[in-house]
């Protein structure tokens, strides 16, 4: 595609194509987690996670070849690609053990924490100064951590705290993987090319750590394979590119306001599919959260000029 109608294609407002395009990734993404919980049940949570980035690394590399995507030039992206890698492999890997211990609800409210924990790394390790408006938003999103942690009549069993907590690593690791991409040459490279990084060094590190997690195949079952295909053929191979090509098409700061759907998307999918409790404090989390993130992304007040 030209550089003319890359221009052309560009939008200076979210509109009513990528409000519909939003609510179906959001809601995708929320349906991920149920997903996972159901694919445990028929496989290794490692071996689920070595799956989905193998089966999809193949999608997304057929599409790189088919619109001529460039992706073995050297271009400095080597080491922090890697990186990338490793911490998105962690990060699965910790999500999807987790959910062998907590709810969907719980593990999707304390994963989406990451935008948070990148507000404070980003203060720290990229410059950008924190101001008052986000720490009110840092401090409202922690108020809905404690509440999920404090809330007994949701936890599935004793040992939900590890995967809480698990969830909460998960999350963090999230945000070091963008903080990475964000501070390195792969914010210059292909969004495609640093997705193949992730896929590809997080199924060759977690292929060790398969049998740590017990028997790689457990009791599969067609709903067990038919969510582990979602995962990998749908969700991270169609709706991460999808993602892509909406940001560079959308302003970023528009898209980002829908953030908050997709947890709100896993609590409900969560109840609705695999029957868990919801209770006031979940629902409160998930308000605080929300209410969080959408003031970390407010744009600041432009000061008026001086007259």
């Amino acid at each position: 595609m030209s550089a003319a109608t890359q221009s052309f294609d560009r939008r200076d407002a979210v509109d009513a194509a990528a409000v519909a395009f939003m609510i179906l990734l959001t809601f995708s993404w929320g349906l991920n987690g149920v997903a996972a919980k159901l694919a445990n049940a028929g496989y290794n949570p490692i071996f689920l996670s070595v799956a989905r980035s193998a089966i999809a690394c193949v999608l997304v590399f057929a599409w790189c070849r088919y619109r001529g995507i460039a992706l073995f030039q050297k271009d400095g992206t080597l080491w922090g690609g890697i990186a990338a890698g490793l911490l998105f492999g962690s990060e699965f890997t910790l999500i999807f053990v987790g959910l062998e211990y907590t709810t969907v609800a719980r593990s999707s409210l304390l994963v989406n924490t990451m935008p948070f924990w990148i507000l404070v790394g980003a203060h720290f390790m990229l410059g950008e100064r924190m101001s008052v408006q986000k720490f009110l938003g840092l401090l409202l999103a922690f108020g809905g951590v404690v509440l999920i942690f404090s809330d007994k009549l949701s936890i599935p069993g004793p040992e939900a705290l590890t995967g809480d907590l698990l969830s909460l690593g998960a999350g963090l690791l999230w945000a070091l993987t963008t903080l990475v991409i964000k501070g390195t040459k792969l914010s210059t490279a292909a969004p495609e090319k640093v997705l193949l990084y992730q896929l590809v060094v997080s199924a060759v590190m977690a292929i060790p750590l398969v049998p740590l997690a017990g028997p790689a195949i457990r009791d599969v079952t067609p709903l067990a394979t038919s969510a582990l295909l979602f995962q990998a053929v749908y969700v991270v191979a169609f709706t991460y590119i999808l993602w892509f090509w909406l940001v560079r098409r959308y302003p970023a700061a528009g898209l980002s306001s829908f953030a908050f759907l997709s947890p709100a998307f896993s609590v409900i999918c969560g109840w609705l599919l695999l029957g868990e409790p919801l209770t006031w404090k979940i629902f409160a989390a998930l308000g605080l959260i929300a209410a969080g993130l959408i003031i970390v992304n407010r744009p600041a007040r432009k000061q008026a000029p001086a007259v």
